[in-house]
């Protein structure tokens, strides 16, 4: 603690030079895109980029940040979180309760969860959905501007959803209208579904977030069920594609996921019902699979005990360990796999506990911390510029105490964060 508060002191007393050049010294630095680890090495980061790494005794010079006693890796990304609204509280069981918080409560929320997501390790991370529209863009643009501390985010906007279905929130009484902002992605068609996506990429959206199936966390929603056409999910698909972005989608249901896949989607979230045809199917498309394995134990555990609504609790049941034998079987198969984890439905800052359930279902340790790294990266389409230790990559790194290739748990346990050279903790 001492060297990390030494290098706090030196990050804010250093002045505007000793800001810009930033040394870390590594006594142990996980290198994910090599697969390798290297000993005491300085990692310098010049103007919030990574300049270079080298070993320590080649070069000269104090370290700013002292990690000689710590294993290092590039920041952590999660490509499935809901920061900025749509979190279930431990002690909230109300599935309404995001229509009795107000908008600048919700953003208040955003930003505490925020904050928590990057001291937890993750410097960058997909955020896939709101309730209320386009309160993401704003936390994530709070963010940039250096007004709320936070991981690098990219946002939708909201849920492209049938009217009703997982993406909107189906708990008040059928002659009871949901207001407008939260209906910003509802459609009927295929030209209703182009326009939303437009709508949304047009309000700062990164990406396109499908609702193809039900979900688990929604009532009368079933999660097998498909919910958007192939023909709505692939106009969704084509916007956006036109304007130089892409979709992803919810899919829990076998053919859902394999419908989001032939409509274009980039990612497919959850895909709890994958079978061999779709893993298949995600290969020859080039289609990551991004597939919150940790959260049902949450969800079984704490939400029987919160009393959350009966179909929830049925659903996760169903949905769990199905979930992870596809998991199993994608490893397996080589299908390029994802960390996501479904930060909101569990407390923030938790999401490094499914790092050991994607080594007890397959993965090496290494493997998963790739996962997480440069294989995100890839499906962010910003390979090259986080979850790695390339020169130019932003400077983005944690620190752990334990060996992670060791001990994939010493994750959950993170003691240092640097995002863009800065010093968070």
């Amino acid at each position: 603690m001492r060297t990390l508060m030494a290098g706090v002191v030196a990050l804010l007393l250093g002045g505007t030079a000793a800001a810009e050049t930033v040394d870390v010294r590594a006594g142990r630095l996980i290198d994910p895109a090599a697969a390798k680890v290297l000993a005491d090495q300085r990692i310098r980061i010049v103007d919030g980029k990574i300049a270079s790494v080298t070993a320590w005794r080649d070069s000269e010079g104090a370290a700013t940040v002292d990690w000689s006693g710590f294993t290092v890796l590039p920041g952590l990304i999660d490509l499935h979180t809901h920061l900025a609204d749509g979190a279930i509280d431990e002690n909230e069981s109300d599935p309404a309760a995001p229509l009795k918080r107000s908008e600048a409560r919700t953003i208040l929320r955003g930003a505490a969860a925020a904050r928590t997501e990057l001291r937890s390790g993750f410097t960058t991370v997909r955020d896939v959905g709101v309730y209320r529209g386009l309160t993401d863009v704003a936390l994530r643009d709070a963010i940039n501007a250096g007004e709320v501390e936070g991981p690098r985010m990219l946002v939708a906007g909201g849920y492209i959803t049938t009217p009703g279905g997982g993406g909107e929130i189906d708990a008040l009484a059928p002659d009871i209208p949901l207001p407008e902002t939260f209906r910003i992605g509802e459609v009927h068609n295929a030209a209703d579904a182009r326009d939303r996506a437009r709508y949304l990429l047009d309000h700062g959206a990164d990406f396109i977030k499908l609702i193809a199936t039900g979900a688990v966390l929604a009532l009368g929603s079933e999660p097998g069920a498909l919910e958007l056409s192939p023909e709505e999910m692939k106009s969704a698909c084509d916007e956006a594609k036109l304007r130089g972005s892409y979709c992803i989608a919810h899919a829990h249901g076998a053919e859902g996921i394999k419908a989001a896949i032939h409509a274009g989607a980039r990612t497919i979230e959850h895909a709890s019902y994958l079978d061999a045809e779709g893993i298949a199917l995600a290969k020859a498309n080039g289609v990551w699979l991004d597939m919150d394995i940790y959260n049902g134990d949450w969800i079984n555990e704490v939400g029987t005990k919160q009393g959350w609504p009966a179909e929830y609790l049925r659903k996760n049941i169903e949905t769990t360990d199905v979930q992870r034998r596809g998991f199993a079987a994608a490893v397996k198969a080589g299908a390029k796999l994802t960390f996501g984890t479904d930060a909101g439905v569990y407390p923030y800052g938790l999401g490094a506990r499914q790092f050991a359930y994607m080594v007890r279902y397959g993965m090496t340790p290494m493997q998963a911390i790739q996962s997480a790294t440069g294989e995100a990266a890839k499906a962010l389409r910003m390979d090259g510029q986080v979850g790695t230790l390339a020169k130019g990559a932003y400077g983005d790194l944690v620190a752990v105490k334990g060996d992670p290739l060791g001990d994939i748990r010493a994750l959950e346990h993170v003691d240092g964060v640097i995002r863009n050279g800065k010093l968070i903790r």
